[in-house]
Order: structure tokens, then sequence, then C-alpha cells
């Protein structure tokens, strides 16, 4: 398991009655999720298994999610809203390492398709979209590749055992209350030799926006309740992927910070994007008193000297393959014919020589 980290900077500046305009510059860098600011309370569904109920685990409303991507899909200005997707379509690891072709292919929660629009069929020949949104799927953007779109939850995938070759995943998988059984799942609709590349956000998403919250409540309320959601740590994916059957296996780290003019910005863009906190255990109100606060703490602990804030998205990248005996495989333990310790004596001369 390899370990690359790395950073990008995207600004965030918005102006009267214009949409926010980016500029991107490299740094070196070091949770996704927030709940919606409202102005009264409302009823909450009942809590129960999202899906047929196999799942062990259940974190996340899933109905919430799908409310929450399917209004963000329909807002008239959406498109504004989809540069961090933009931005992890775009990094290289996807499909620039590889020459080979994928005759069938599965973007599991594709939302309106970023990764498919720079795909080719040099490398996909036809092409699946799931998700758990119908509206995101409509509105799906275009590709050479033949394409069929299926409404389906991510953890729970309609399709039959061996039956894909590639299987793709960008920033769907955080939401994910069974996340081993999904990646199961995944390994069982692969055909041997398959590969699955994803990219899902990880456990320091947004620290700085659950910090400030955090203090803010605090000192505001006598306590505090989650609002950013719980994200799977880099050192965990390894394990999980292992676990589920893949071999082969990458996991590198991408920090991308935004800058944003304030704290509202930070909420406003994740509810556009449909990233908006969905947990079971949330906190639907935020009382303005709480937000002015956590807006000052912000500020005060990672603000920038130009006004604006930073917002640092994690983003891990895992490739794992399904096994097959084409592959190369480790040698048998106790079968070298070299010793480390003969490296030594290398460059070392020979008596003749000396």
């Amino acid at each position: 398991m390899s370990s690359r980290v790395c950073g990008r900077v995207l600004q965030r500046l918005q102006t009267a009655g214009s949409p926010p305009a980016a500029s991107w510059s490299r740094i070196r860098a070091g949770s996704w999720g927030c709940c919606r600011v409202q102005t009264g309370t409302r009823s909450e569904p009942r809590r129960g298994l999202s899906g047929s109920g196999r799942s062990t685990m259940n974190v996340f409303n899933r109905d919430m999610k799908k409310r929450q991507k399917n209004w963000a899909a329909t807002l008239q200005d959406g498109n504004q809203y989809d540069y961090l997707r933009d931005e992890v379509r775009q990094d290289p690891q996807y499909f620039y390492w590889t020459v080979l072709t994928f005759p069938l292919a599965l973007d599991v929660g594709a939302g309106k398709s970023h990764i498919a629009e720079h795909l080719s069929k040099d490398v996909v020949e036809r092409l699946f979209l799931t998700d758990v949104s119908q509206e995101t799927l409509k509105r799906r953007r275009q590709s050479e590749i033949p394409t069929q779109c299926v409404q389906a939850d991510e953890e729970f995938l309609p399709f039959k055992e061996n039956t894909f070759d590639l299987v793709l995943s960008s920033l769907s998988l955080h939401w994910i209350n069974d996340l081993p059984g999904a990646l199961r799942q995944i390994h069982q609709v692969l055909k041997p030799d398959g590969v699955f590349i994803g990219a899902m956000v990880g456990g320091e998403t947004l620290y700085e926006l659950r910090c400030s919250l955090q203090l803010a409540e605090t000192e505001r309320e006598g306590g505090f309740s989650p609002h950013v959601s719980p994200y799977t740590a880099v050192t965990d994916l390894g394990n999980l992927l292992g676990r589920a059957g893949f071999n082969m296996l990458t996991v590198d780290v991408d920090d991308v910070q935004v800058h944003y003019p304030g704290i509202t910005e930070v909420m406003t863009d994740l509810q556009g994007m449909g990233e908006s906190n969905c947990a079971w255990n949330r906190k639907s109100l935020l009382h303005r008193d709480t937000i002015l606060a956590a807006a000052a703490i912000y500020n005060e602990m990672y603000g920038n000297e130009d006004g604006s804030i930073p917002a640092t998205f994690e983003i891990l990248y895992l490739i794992g393959w399904k096994p097959h005996e084409s592959q190369a495989k480790p040698a048998k333990r106790g079968s070298a014919t070299a010793s480390f310790g003969d490296l030594s004596k290398i460059n070392r001369p020979s008596p003749r020589e000396t």
C-alpha cells in the first residue's frame, strides 16, 4: 500500500449577483457534511435500517441523503457546486496509468457522471451508472461511451456476480452505512482480474468546520452535537479492501483546500453539493448565536490574512484488483536464493585487484 500526500487549493470568491470564481494553485498539505441551517424545527422520519436491513450498522439516514441529492440536482445554478467533484475526477490516478480496455464498467454513486465525461471508448466500451438520486442521473453529463442508468442504492447493487471488468466510485462511499459490505459487493460484481478504482472523503475532511462548531456550541449551549459526519481513516482502508477480497492494493491521500469568504458560504456550498449531514444523531437546528460564535472562532483559529477561511477536504484514492491466476504472486516464504547480507560484497574489490 502506497501513500502519496499532496494538496490543492481552490479559491472560492463571491461577489454580489455573480457565481463564485475558482483559481487553483498547488500546496503542501497535511468532516464532510454539515447540517442545514434552519429557522424552525421539523419532524423527522422514524429511524430504521436502510435498504433491506442486511447492514449491521446504521449511521446515516439513506432516505434523507436521497432527498438532499434530489434537491441539489434541481438547483438552477447547481453546476457551480461541482468544482470539488470536477477536481477529483481530473486526478491522473484514475486512468492515465493504464493501457487496458474494459468492455463493461460500472460507476457506483455516479451523480452527474463526472468520471464518464473524461473517459473514451478506448478505455471503456460500455458504462453503467448507478445513483440513489434519480434527479441527479437525469442531469448526467454527456459522454461518447454508450451509457445506461440504473437508480440503485450504493449499499445494495442489483447486479450479478462476475459482471463488470471495472468498477468506479467517486465521492460517494463516505455515506455508506456498511462500507465493508459495500466493498464486498463491489468485489462480487467484478470479474476475476477486474479492478476497482475509487475516491472517497477521509476522516480529516472539514476539521476546521467541525472544531469551530463544537467550540461554539459548547460555549453557547453547554454541550455539542455532531454537525459533521464521521468518515473512514486512511489507515483503515487497506485492511477493509483486503478483507473484501482485493489484492495488489494502492491507497493514496490528496488534500484539497478550498478558500471561502466565510462560514456561511462553506455551509451553503455543502448543501448545493448535496453533502449536508444525514447522520441519524445529527442536530437539525443551529441557533443563530451559535453560528455567529462559530464564524468568529473559525476566523480566529484558521482565517487567512485576506479575510477568507480555508476548508480542507481529505480525498482518499483506492485501487484494488479481484484475484486471478494470471496475476503476479509473491514468492513462497524461504524460497530466496540470495541473502541481503551479500549486498555488502557487491562493490568490494577481489583480492587480486588489491
